[in-house]
């Protein structure tokens, strides 16, 4: 008897289609919350990615229309614009500029000038191995690339599993309306002169002057 009416109470049970919204909410909202947050975190880290690519654009595309030198004065407010952009603080966001040339007898890209806003370090010549596969394989001889690098530390505003990362970004452009991109540092240009100009310093080669010959001494960054 009492076997028979539990089996009766399970099938009413299990054919019963009665309930309360409020219970089936609270069971349901909380998955439903953490699936908006999953996706809202995932959705701001691309949209952040694509707002500091962008922005690397910005600042790679003014710079290649200068055709006065540019200064430590010129890259902070560069940084500034990138904040701006990025709606990001100064402890997060670090830029960097540098300048290389191909060389074409020795078929290479050679580091002009670097410098940095932030906590980075200055790309060196002993750096160029690795932006190989980053840089046109070949270009006229004595031709210049603008390097336009960012980094931006990015933290999500819930924690659904995606770690705070970094963001760094890419671009290169070549000077639009100068056949080189000039940098100042303590009233000196960093030795691309016009030709007929004396480099700063001893040495032609070592300053990366206009006139110099294609020497085989590694050039060194600002």
């Amino acid at each position: 008897m009492l076997i028979s009416s539990l089996k009766k109470a399970a099938r009413s049970f299990t054919r019963d289609q009665n309930g309360h919204v409020t219970v089936e909410i609270l069971i349901i909202m909380p998955i439903m919350l953490w699936l908006f947050g999953v996706g809202w975190v995932y959705f701001d880290a691309m949209r952040q990615q694509d707002v500091n690519q962008k922005a690397n654009y910005a600042i790679g595309d003014t710079i290649s229309r200068e055709t006065n030198p540019i200064d430590a004065a010129y890259l902070q407010n560069s940084h500034n614009l990138l904040q701006l952009l990025t709606q990001s603080t100064g402890t997060e966001t670090d830029l960097r500029v540098s300048v290389v040339k191909y060389k074409e007898q020795q078929s290479k890209w050679v580091l002009v000038w670097s410098a940095v806003v932030g906590n980075q370090q200055k790309l060196t010549n002993g750096d160029m191995s690795d932006y190989v596969a980053r840089l046109p394989s070949a270009a006229a001889g004595g031709q210049q690339l603008i390097l336009v690098e960012t980094w931006d530390d990015h933290k999500p505003i819930f924690n659904v599993g995606l770690d705070p990362f970094e963001i760094r970004t890419y671009s290169f452009n070549r000077p639009r309306y100068s056949p080189q991109m000039l940098y100042t540092l303590g009233g000196e240009n960093n030795g691309w002169g016009n030709g007929d100009q004396t480099a700063p310093g001893a040495s032609l080669c070592t300053n990366n002057a206009e006139n110099q010959t294609d020497c085989t001494a590694p050039v060194t960054g600002i």
